[in-house]
């Protein structure tokens, strides 16, 4: 609740998620089908990348909105999350 701690926060948020960044596009590299196509599937990943940042704030006034408040978006966040982890089952592994 304080300046000093959201400058903190800042900071440490920008490099988890600049860490994070780094590493998701490494192995993304790796995992792509064919090296002649890799401009245009990192263009495909690049274009996913910046859909939800686009489609998540309609979604989330949405959902405060109609389910009433902040306490069903970080429901609805949660169970979206989940969804995710649970979408990577399928990956075997990198050659």
């Amino acid at each position: 609740p304080t300046w000093t701690g959201m400058l903190v926060f800042s900071a440490l948020n920008g490099l988890a998620f600049g860490c994070f960044m780094a590493v998701d596009t490494a192995l993304v590299t790796l995992v792509l089908p064919r090296a002649e196509d890799a401009a245009r599937d990192m263009g495909v990943l690049n274009v996913a990348n910046a859909g939800p940042q686009i489609i998540a704030p309609f979604v989330a006034s949405a959902v405060v909105t109609t389910l009433g408040g902040y306490t069903p978006l970080f429901l609805v966040g949660g169970a979206l999350s989940l969804i995710g982890a649970l979408a990577i089952i399928p990956i075997r592994g990198v050659r």
